[in-house]
């Protein structure tokens, strides 16, 4: 221990041991050094023990209030110094909190093992259980019960002493493996930076070239041009590079990432995380991983969610061979002598874009200015629900990051920060997190909210539409921490299942193609001027352009690794081998590529979120499809009844109702697939 972590560990200026005295209670992110972390890790670690011990050796007969409600309030300090954390690790890393980080994954597993694994607790908490039908609870109450037994008999807590033993030993096992995997993929994606000349930008348009050149700029080369692995980089020099030999180098490189054979490999990785999941599943008395993990999800069970995923697959590849061939007749129309390949798709599928639908990327982007995006998802925000976002000034983790305070009729709702930017110190993709979570325990505690992406920063960021949907995207979760009103930390905000936390994202998406949105957002970036109505009309009219391809590329995703985690043995397990026969048994078409091949897919390997688990974004989307159309059903799509069903069945109740329940309290019925088919173009909308 140097002389500045022991000044830490005894107290010293380590902003841990403070309460945050700064606005809003944001923390302090000028205070926070890396050396801070480890003690304040250690002082939380052994303070949360303290508490859990405490409550589960109370003398007293468990109750609610000092079992259930004192394990809720257990554990502030730790959860403090999580949410910094893992927000810097994600958004601006160092080698130092990336050694901390795979220094502390495991003792963190170990820490959470003891106490899932105690069993004193366990036995007040399924006394509970056994009789709380006639506990005199609140609904809120009994459901905080039932997730904390879940979480307990999940984790371990009703096993003998060996079997406990050994699942401690996977657990933490599978924690460094998580954090390894994803410091993996993020050195592949710095250490790769494609060096352009100027005869390399054939067919760029200057928003790929400014992109290229900011690249470029951040890794001290300015005046160069460079792409990168990050997605927002890939992706629109696929879709517009002219060098064909280019796009292959930049396209077998971004799926190359943890799979190069070298000391940031994942395939080694991937191997005995199957083999350590399906243990875990097995001690628990489970065939498979994918069974574990899926009695916990609205899904339930494998097969249902390969039916669902089935039941799209097949109209989807329908659709997506048929673009194949003309792709591959378009290329031959331009005295092309090659077989259309996977680098060639987006090329190509863009000059297809434009014959059939008369659009193409160049014209759009110049009205999806990344300011003008933004203030079009508060604006939904505010015809939906009352939301007001003013700009403050607050400690923030990167100059880029910007904040706003969130209000509804005057009242106080939280804060919402938005970090948009591209930057080597930071994962790729994108996603939403929290500071703090709501809860009123004892008073109410307003969120701290965060959206996080990866766009590409120019001078002004113009978006793709795709991009300005992913911010609405991230936006529609935001929505569900920010309106969260529960009382309880524990299912507060996104604290959801798996295949229920994507509904209000995904539903949010809706509201961006909408022209209400569009007419009053999408202006030119130089003029002013507002999209033309003809050029609005044509631009709603191709959103299913390429949806089959689209589709495929997420279901092989989402198909490997369900059949992955469906596996009862890994032995001999070469996970590249695995994934090829998958997509083989499936179909899936050579001139596709996976969305996420699997040595670098991070939803799934850098954690176990969406292990096996990945399905949820379609389960959810069958959700928000139909959800979407109790607005279009009153002719208004920003209808205040429905608004305010969604707000009190979908987005104020955080994981306090089961999902199945509250969905049908919004629409007084489930929904099928067939919504969804509908929206992606599959099936006719009369139908």
């Amino acid at each position: 221990m140097n002389d500045k972590t022991a000044a830490a560990a005894t107290g010293g200026d380590n902003p841990f041991f403070k309460d945050w005295t700064g606005p809003f209670g944001v923390p302090e992110f000028s205070r926070v050094k890396s050396e801070h972390f480890v003690p304040a890790y250690e002082r939380a670690f052994a303070e949360h023990m303290a508490e859990v011990e405490a409550i589960a050796n109370d003398p007293a007969p468990p109750t609610f209030e000092n079992t259930i409600l004192a394990y809720e309030e257990a554990g502030r300090m730790l959860q403090r110094v999580d949410d910094v954390f893992h927000n810097l690790v994600g958004t601006d890393s160092t080698d130092e909190l990336l050694k901390i980080e795979a220094d502390i994954s495991p003792v963190s597993a170990s820490h959470w093992n003891k106490i899932r694994m105690n069993e004193a607790l366990f036995r007040r908490i399924d006394a509970l259980y056994q009789k709380r039908d006639s506990l005199g609870l609140t609904s809120e109450q009994v459901r905080v019960l039932e997730r904390h037994h879940t979480s307990f008999r999940r984790g371990g807590a009703a096993l003998d002493v060996e079997k406990k033993k050994k699942l401690a030993e996977v657990t933490e096992r599978l924690a460094a493996l998580g954090t390894s995997f994803s410091q993996n993929v993020l050195a592949d994606e710095q250490s790769y930076a494609l060096e352009l000349a100027e005869v390399d930008l054939a067919g760029l348009p200057d928003f790929v070239r400014d992109a290229a050149r900011a690249a470029a700029e951040e890794r001290g080369k300015p005046g160069k041009y460079v792409v990168t692995l990050q997605r927002s980089s890939v992706e629109p020099f696929l879709q517009f590079s002219s060098r064909r030999d280019l796009r292959e180098k930049v396209f077998r490189a971004f799926l190359a990432r943890g799979d190069k054979n070298d000391a940031t490999d994942n395939k080694a990785i991937i191997a005995e995380t199957i083999r350590l999941r399906i243990e875990r599943a097995k001690l628990l008395d489970y065939k498979s991983f994918a069974r574990y993990r899926l009695d916990d999800a609205m899904a339930k069970t494998p097969e249902a969610v390969r039916g669902l995923l089935e039941k799209v697959w097949k109209p989807a590849r329908e659709r997506a061979l048929a673009d194949r061939d003309d792709l591959q007749k378009l290329i031959q129309e331009e005295g092309g002598n090659f077989k259309l390949a996977a680098w060639d798709w987006r090329y190509y599928a863009e000059k297809l874009r434009k014959r059939r639908c008369n659009i193409e990327e160049s014209e759009v982007k110049p009205y999806m200015q990344l300011d003008n995006v933004i203030e079009a998802a508060f604006y939904t925000a505010n015809r939906l629900f009352g939301l007001v976002f003013k700009r403050v000034d607050v400690p923030v983790w990167h100059p880029d990051v910007r904040a706003w305070e969130v209000t509804r009729e005057g009242k106080h709702v939280g804060l919402f920060f938005g970090d948009y930017f591209a930057r080597p110190s930071k994962q790729s993709g994108a996603w939403m997190s929290t500071l703090r979570d709501q809860e009123d325990m004892h008073g109410q505690v307003r969120p701290l909210v965060l959206n996080v992406m990866n766009f590409n920063k120019g001078d002004p960021t113009l978006l793709s539409f795709e991009d300005a949907r992913t911010l609405f995207h991230e936006m529609g979760h935001a929505m569900h921490g920010l309106l969260s009103n529960v009382k309880y930390h524990s299912v507060s905000c996104t604290s959801v299942l798996t295949d229920w936390v994507e509904l209000p994202s995904q539903l949010y998406e809706h509201w961006f193609e909408r022209p209400e949105v569009l007419r009053k957002f999408a202006k030119h970036y130089v003029t002013g001027e507002p999209m033309p109505e003809e050029l609005l009309k044509r631009l709603i009219a191709a959103r299913n352009f390429n949806r089959g391809c689209e589709t495929l590329e997420y279901i092989s995703s989402a198909l490997v690794d369900l059949e992955l985690h469906q596996l009862e043995s890994a032995e001999g397990l070469d996970v590249n081998k695995f994934e090829r026969d998958t997509l083989a048994r499936i179909g899936m078409p050579e001139e596709i590529a996976m969305r996420h091949r699997t040595p670098h897919f991070g939803h799934v390997f850098s954690g176990g979120y969406y292990a096996s688990a990945y399905y949820s974004y379609m389960w959810s989307e069958v959700l928000d499809s139909d959800a979407f159309h109790a607005f279009e059903e009153t002719g208004d799509v920003f209808d205040p009844s429905v608004a305010k069903k969604l707000y009190d069945n979908v987005l104020s109740t955080g994981g306090s109702r089961d999902p199945a329940e509250l969905y049908v309290a919004f629409r007084g019925r489930l929904p099928s697939a067939d919504a969804l088919l509908k929206k992606r173009g599959f099936i006719d909308e009369a139908a």
